[in-house]
Parts: structure tokens; C-alpha cells; sequence
């Protein structure tokens, strides 16, 4: 026997069913979204505005709505925009941090090389 899944009182069919999936839906639209950015389809000035509305938004529906459908959107929502802001950051970081450390090894190969001669 399979334990059947609790459906908290009050919570429609649809709200389980995006609570359950949440993260999953919020990771594949930033991942979506990251890679937009990335390969800049998108500007960075509306993944910046469009991440800060969604949070304001979550924060009103937050306050104003109980658990339910409207209050889970709003928080996927969110989720995939804040994962849209900062996967194209950690991008830049990284890239950033392999061109430096490029360089560094490039300068000390440069030296072993003059120190030879």
C-alpha cells in the first residue's frame, strides 16, 4: 500500500500540484532565462527589472493572499527571476576569474622564459 499524498485543508488540487513542482518549474525557467542572457538575447537591464518586480510582487501576494494557487505562481515566479539574475552573474565571474588566472600563468611562463635566458 502507497501512502496517499496530504492535501492540506483549504489547498485546491492546483495549488498541491504547483507546490509539489515549484522548484522544478522556478529551475527551468531561470535556466531558460540564464541562457538567454547569456547568449544576450535578453538585456541585462530587463532581467534586473523584471527580477525586482517579482519579488515586490511575492511580497504583496505574500502578505495579502493565503497559501494557494495565486501565492505559489507569484513565488515561482520569483524564484526563476532571481535564478535569471544570478546565473548570468556567476557566468561573468567565472569568465573573469579564468582570464585572470590565464594571465597569471602566462606572466609566470614569461618569466621562467626570461629567467632561462
Amino acid at each position: 500500500m502507497e501512502p496517499q499524498p496530504v492535501i492540506e485543508h483549504g489547498e485546491s488540487r492546483t495549488t498541491h500540484w504547483l507546490r509539489e513542482r515549484r522548484l522544478r518549474a522556478a529551475l527551468l525557467i531561470g535556466f531558460v532565462e540564464s541562457i538567454l542572457v547569456i547568449a544576450s538575447q535578453l538585456r541585462w537591464f530587463w532581467v534586473v527589472a523584471a527580477a525586482l518586480v517579482a519579488v515586490v510582487a511575492w511580497y504583496f501576494i505574500r502578505q495579502r493572499f493565503g497559501p494557494g494557487t495565486i501565492r505559489e505562481t507569484a513565488w515561482i515566479l520569483a524564484a526563476s527571476q532571481l535564478i535569471a539574475l544570478v546565473v548570468p552573474v556567476l557566468w561573468q565571474v567565472f569568465i573573469w576569474g579564468a582570464i585572470i588566472a590565464l594571465v597569471v600563468i602566462a606572466l609566470v611562463l614569461l618569466a621562467v622564459l626570461l629567467g632561462e635566458r
